[in-house]
């Protein structure tokens, strides 16, 4: 014996289920996430992710935590520019990679603040084996003190470790970045 259930809704039911099936559409779209999660100066970080061979959603997670994609935004350390280069270390990576930039460029010039931080994370990369958390740690904290942390046995220089990181902005930060790699990477992946 067959027996067929039968649900009837109300209108108001109707109406949620309606409702329900949207909102599921609306945040299964790419629009939607695009919204949520801008971002700027793509052409400019998809030419420095080439030059340097840096993934372009590390490049993108980098500049949203240091700037939020202003390129006026300074810091109250000094750092200046999209990817908040501090002024001695765009001063040794514009010498230590051939950019031969104007010194004060990085300043004001989205390009050239693009291309000094890319090439430091790039930097960074190489010397960390390409380690994302290790780098990230550097690019906040310094590498002189990632050295220390790991030679002393502070971090042993995983990702579910990043806890013992002694600055609490440093762990926060690296937190974040990686959250925003994900995202763009979901988000952006067939626009790089």
């Amino acid at each position: 014996m067959n027996v067929a259930i039968v649900i009837h809704f109300t209108k108001k039911q109707w109406l949620c289920a309606i409702l329900l099936f949207l909102v599921f559409l609306v945040l299964n779209s790419t629009t939607f996430w695009k919204l949520m999660y801008p971002i700027q100066y793509v052409e400019e970080v998809k030419e420095a992710a080439e030059h340097f061979q840096v993934d372009p959603f590390l490049i993108l997670a980098v500049m949203k935590i240091e700037s939020g994609f202003k390129q006026e935004r300074s810091s109250r350390k000094g750092a200046e520019g999209l990817m908040q280069l501090m002024p001695e270390t765009a001063r040794w990576a514009n010498e230590q990679s051939g950019l031969n930039k104007d010194p004060h460029s990085y300043r004001y010039d989205p390009r050239d603040n693009i291309l000094l931080g890319t090439w430091y994370l790039s930097y960074l990369l190489e010397k960390y084996e390409g380690d994302y958390v290790k780098t990230l740690v550097a690019y906040n904290a310094g590498q002189g003190n990632v050295d220390r942390w790991l030679d002393e046995g502070v971090w042993d220089g995983r990702e579910y470790t990043v806890d013992q990181v002694p600055f609490g902005e440093t762990r926060h930060y690296v937190k974040r970045a990686l959250f925003y790699y994900d995202r763009y990477k979901t988000i952006y992946k067939d626009e790089f």
